[in-house]
């Protein structure tokens, strides 16, 4: 009888033979007609412009150029044409061109700033892209939107900005982190360049790992995402880097009261002329010396000082030949330390990494090929006031190619990706259970394939992932679907869905409030053979995600968007937090679910952007208890009601002022409560213990699990800009903000053993300069 995995592996060839053919029908449609591609570039700085659109005037032949700038027209019939690129803030472009049977014309296009901006928007690509992408439960960040919010000392961060998107749920601006549509942290995957990020935000929640002014592009999927991405039960944020400036040395430097940063980027070998080969650089650093300044500017929340400290440094080196091709190097080292703050003695982690991803254009095929090959590696040790250290690491490499050809308005993907990691957990819980797995390395292969059709109105983009977990020798076929209607011109319904897996597994609990200890596990783990009485047949958690949802353009400036989703976790593994005894199973199974609806509504008039996220949510989670029974509990992410409302406004000469505000209301999150006390002897002699004159420590009886709420959460942040122009690359930028305006006491966690309500950050007041050069 054949076993599952050599059952799923039997169905390569036919992939193969579909990928095969596919091929073979571009070459055929490319006999017949011709093809225009090329990249469109700022011509100040050399940049991709991503996501414009190129089109052939007076037909409906066009495309959007991609996360690279990347542009491909096929399909056209031989003739002369007049090549347009429209772009919000830069000189509308129009060349001629002859389009020849056969044959691929490539042209590279560079589009000027516009010395004014219109202070209506005329053309609209978010808008375009909307008509033309199925875009179900995902959303693209750039620099520029960041920078929109009310910032931290002069400090636009991505992680300010995620917490107001819909469906993310954040836990707290110390040791916070992110909650996506029902998933833990450990289920949301964050990839850099295609390097994973296992801990991408800073113990003090304000800030992330990532530097504001070198991101090109965030694609940031809340679910439904394509096969083309594997590994995680939740989401993916996938981030890709700019490359550095090809025209002259530029950069930024600036200081607030909560830390500095600088950027430096440049050419390092210039092209000799227009469109030939070059190599570029870009360099980025930023710190906190918090510890330090708020000794003297925010000594009222705490006499010592506020000891969240943190390094972030990246670099990347980009070379590109004549027709678009490059290839890029990168490394990052990022690190963190918090010491002597509240109950925590010393908590530190570290992450580096490196790799390298190119881009390459073959000679006469309508083909963008993509690789990348990356290590990256992630160190964390806790010291507390009650248990001995924890301490964990993992190591991880991801290699991969993608093939996307463009088939006139269709395309079709097929990619590889090789991932491994090792890991290394020691962790010791409530009851001093050691949970020490053995360090093992595990190795995962990925296949896929992705074709869009697009059918008049509709929109349909189905693929399919197969994910070989070979250490654990189970194989996930994973089907996935996403379709768009476009009903009118103005309204447009959408539907994304699929099957997921991960082989990942947290080292920290979904059940504890506050955990700064975010680690991992890979391999087998030790847990129950059963959950509600069925054997469990696979080694790797899954999960099952179906999402509905529409788009209104309720007015020429005003767009809703409407979106239900239901997740399905079907198998997790989460730490035991009842081992007592070292025999004791380290993890437990758990099943669970979260559904809900999120609300987005954009306004954008003249110097205006408005925009208010509601989100309904209810998450759950499914265990055994000791006596075998099935009990749903909520975890302490699960937040019933969150809303943001986020305006900015440009103002004065040239529009040089900018003022911003953000509003958050959470509903609480859920808590254990304590039921009593008692003494808690612990018998050091074993059984030779006098215990009538031993004295014990203070234990704690708790209630039912996650049963009560904390108090909503609520806090308004305010910002102010000034720009100065100091010359034709030079400005300075003034910012003073507040945070947590009426100074809100939102309840962090309590302590149960002193009783003691720890707070959120109270009102904290900043400054910051920023020079660009």
């Amino acid at each position: 009888m054949t076993d599952p995995m050599n059952r799923h592996f039997l169905h390569l060839p036919r992939l193969l033979l579909l990928a095969l053919m596919f091929m073979l029908f571009a070459s055929t449609l490319m006999s017949q007609t011709g093809g225009i591609r090329g990249f469109v570039y700022e011509e100040e700085t050399g940049e991709p412009v991503i996501f414009t659109n190129v089109y052939l005037a007076k037909t409906t032949f066009g495309a959007a150029t991609d996360v690279n700038g990347f542009y491909a027209i096929t399909q056209i019939p031989p003739g002369d044409y007049d090549l347009m690129v429209t772009y919000l803030g830069y000189d509308s472009l129009r060349i001629p061109v002859t389009v020849h049977a056969d044959a691929f014309i490539d042209k590279n296009l560079y589009l000027t700033k516009k010395s004014f901006t219109l202070d209506v928007v005329n053309v609209s690509a978010e808008r375009q892209e909307a008509r033309t992408e199925t875009k179900t439960s995902v959303i693209k960040l750039t620099p520029k939107q960041i920078t929109q919010l009310p910032s931290i000392g002069g400090q636009p961060d991505l992680a300010q900005y995620l917490q107001v998107l819909p469906g993310v749920i954040f836990t707290g601006d110390q040791g916070g982190q992110l909650y996506i549509r029902g998933g833990s942290p450990i289920q949301n995957k964050v990839l850099l360049d295609g390097m994973t990020i296992y801990n991408p935000f800073h113990s003090i929640g304000l800030f992330s790992v990532f530097e504001t002014d070198i991101i090109r592009n965030a694609d940031i999927f809340t679910g439904g995402f394509g096969a083309e991405y594997g590994g995680r039960l939740s989401s993916i944020m996938d981030i890709t880097t700019r490359d550095g400036n090809k025209r002259r040395i530029s950069g930024k430097a600036g200081a607030s009261t909560f830390g500095s940063r600088l950027l430096l980027e440049g050419p390092i070998s210039r092209p000799k002329s227009e469109g030939r080969g070059g190599a570029t650089f870009i360099l980025s650093a930023k710190n906190s010396y918090l510890e330090q300044s708020s000794k003297i500017f925010y000594d009222y929340v705490d006499e010592d000082g506020l000891p969240f400290n943190f390094t972030d440094l990246y670099g990347k080196v980009s070379i590109y030949g004549e027709n678009g091709s490059k290839i890029n190097f990168f490394g990052f080292h990022f690190d963190d330390k918090v010491n002597n703050y509240q109950s925590i003695a010393n908590f530190n982690w570290k992450s580096f990494g490196g790799g390298s991803n190119f881009v390459i254009i073959p000679g006469r095929s309508p083909v963008l090929i993509e690789g990348h090959v990356a290590y990256s590696s992630y160190e964390i040790q806790l010291q507390d006031e009650n248990f001995p250290t924890r301490e964990s690491e993992v190591n991880g490499f991801s290699m991969g190619m993608n093939f996307n050809y463009f088939l006139g308005k269709d395309q079709f993907w097929y990619g590889i990706e090789l991932s491994g990691y090792k890991t290394d957990l020691y962790y010791v819980n409530e009851a001093l259970a050691v949970i020490n797995p053995s360090p093992e390395f595990t190795t995962e292969l990925g296949m896929f394939f992705k074709y869009k059709k697009t059918l008049g109105k509709v929109i349909l983009e189905p693929s399919f992932r197969l994910q070989w977990y070979a250490t654990l020798s189970d194989v996930s076929p994973e089907p996935r679907l996403a379709v768009k209607y476009n009903a009118t011109d103005r309204l447009r319904f959408k539907f994304a869905g699929g099957l997921y897996s991960q082989s990942l597994i947290s080292g920290s609990s979904d059940r504890d409030v506050v955990n700064l200890f975010y680690s991992f596990i890979s391999g087998r783990v030790d847990h129950p053979p059963t959950f509600d009485g069925k054997d469990i047949k696979n080694e790797y958690q899954s999960a099952q995600h179906a999402i509905l949802g529409s788009e209104i353009d309720v007015a020429r400036n005003l767009t809703l968007n409407v979106e239900g989703y239901y997740k399905n976790f079907s198998q997790v593994f989460n730490l035991n937090r009842n081992k007592i005894l070292n025999s004791d199973p380290d993890f437990i199974v758990e099943q669970g679910d979260a559904e809900g609806v999120d609300l987005t509504l954009k306004w954008d008039w003249k110097n205006f952007h408005l925009w208010g996220v509601y989100s309904f949510a209810y998450v759950n989670r499914y265990y055994e208890n000791l006596e075998g029974e099935v009990e749903k509990y909520s975890p302490h992410f699960d937040r019933r009601h969150n809303m943001n409302l986020v305006g900015t406004y440009r103002f004065g000469g040239n529009l040089l002022w900018e003022a911003s505000a953000r509003w958050n209301f959470g509903t609480g999150f859920p808590f254990t409560q304590n039921q009593g006390f008692y003494e808690k002897i612990p018998f050091t002699n074993g059984i030779y213990t006098d215990f009538t004159g031993e004295n014990g420590d203070l234990a704690v009886i708790l209630a039912g699990l996650n049963e009560s709420r904390l108090p909503d959460y609520h806090r308004l942040d305010l910002d102010l800009k000034r720009r100065f122009i100091l010359g034709d690359h030079a400005s300075l930028e003034v910012n003073v903000s507040v945070t947590n305006v009426y100074d809100r006491k939102n309840v962090f966690y309590v302590n149960r053993i002193k009783d003691e309500i720890v707070y959120q950050l109270p009102v904290l007041p900043s400054m910051g300069l920023s020079l660009s050069f």
